[in-house]
Parts: structure tokens; C-alpha cells; sequence
């Protein structure tokens, strides 16, 4: 049970193409939207920041999803870890390397600019940030430094979302739950106070 409850959409009809555009995206409205949505500078101010990092096109959607999904299985977030893995299959990412995604470092789905973005998500969702210079000297091998400061905005964006939704303890929309219980209970994946 969400400790703070959200409004209900219809209580905002101002956000109306907001929501529209999201929902575009995801096929639903978040929750943790509807209860930021009670401080409308708030919610105004994630959603530019959420679309101006997702919409950066630095790196690859897939690739965006997956350090999203590993940085929140870094700090823990099961709620923001079943968003990203419905996302990343929903671009095409097949199950089975999603279910494998925390074994990036040997599974030989991943190749190694994956490994060195997923790598820099897994250290630098850690509390303290486990990040070092070799990081960015191995993304560097892969990736511009543009793709890198998307990589980092990902990371950064979603730790913001880890925080939220495990401390307002959002309710878990129908979809990312379903494909989660589906497909993340290997990596330890249980509703919990996200239900």
C-alpha cells in the first residue's frame, strides 16, 4: 500500500498531453507520475527531465532500458525494475538476456560495450558510488563522450525514480507486474510492498 495515494488521471486534465505522450511510450501512466502530480512543480519539473533524458538519442533504446534496469537492481528498486525490463522487451530485447542481464559480466549475450555501460550502472547505483576513472577509460573504448553523458543521465534519472518508489512504496501498474512475475523472479523479483 502506497504511503502517499496518487490522484487519479481525470483529477488532471492540465496534464492531459503529457500523460498522452507518456502513454504513447509506455502504454500506461505511471503511478509514481500520479503521486508526484501533487506538487505540480514537481511533477513539471521530472517530467522535463525524464524527457529530456530520454529523448537525448545518444545511445540505443534497448541499451538505455538495460542500465536502467541494472542500476535500479543496484539500488534495489523492484518497482523501477519491472518497468525497465517491460520496456526492454517491448523494444525487442529477447527475455532470456533480460533474465541473464545481472550475469552481464560472462553471459555471452552481452557484448562489451554493453558490459562496460552495465558495469558503470551496477558501481554507480551502489551506496557509496562505486565508480572509478577505469570506468569511463573502458566506456571510452565504446562509446563517445556524448553517449556517456546519456549513460551517466540514465543512471542519475533512475536513481531519483529508486528513491521514490521505494519510499512512497508506489503501487506497481498491471503490465510491468505481469512481465515481471513472468520473467524476473531469477533475479530474486517479488512484488513486495509494491504489489
Amino acid at each position: 500500500m502506497p504511503h502517499i495515494e496518487p490522484l487519479s488521471r481525470d483529477d488532471l486534465p492540465q496534464y492531459a498531453d503529457q500523460f498522452a505522450l507518456v502513454e504513447a511510450a509506455m502504454g500506461f501512466i505511471p503511478t509514481s507520475m500520479l503521486t508526484m502530480a501533487r506538487i505540480p512543480a514537481l511533477f513539471e519539473g521530472f517530467s522535463s527531465l525524464a524527457f529530456a533524458v530520454n529523448s537525448l538519442g545518444e545511445i540505443d533504446r534497448e541499451l538505455f532500458q538495460l542500465v536502467a534496469h541494472v542500476a535500479s537492481r543496484a539500488a534495489g528498486c523492484q518497482y523501477c525494475q519491472a518497468h525497465t525490463a517491460a520496456a526492454a522487451s517491448h523494444l525487442g530485447t529477447a527475455a532470456e538476456k533480460l533474465e541473464a542481464v545481472w550475469e552481464f559480466e560472462t553471459d555471452d549475450r552481452f557484448n562489451a560495450a554493453e558490459r562496460s555501460a552495465l558495469r558503470l550502472a551496477r558501481d554507480a547505483a551502489q551506496v557509496p558510488n562505486l565508480t572509478t576513472r577505469a570506468h569511463f577509460d573502458e566506456l571510452a573504448e565504446h562509446f563517445t563522450e556524448k553517449q556517456i553523458l546519456h549513460i551517466v543521465a540514465c543512471i542519475s534519472l533512475f536513481g531519483y525514480l529508486n528513491r521514490w518508489n521505494d519510499t512512497m512504496a508506489t503501487a506497481l501498474e498491471d503490465e510491468p507486474r505481469e512481465f515481471a512475475e513472468a520473467h524476473l523472479a531469477s533475479q530474486g523479483w517479488a512484488a513486495g510492498k509494491h504489489g
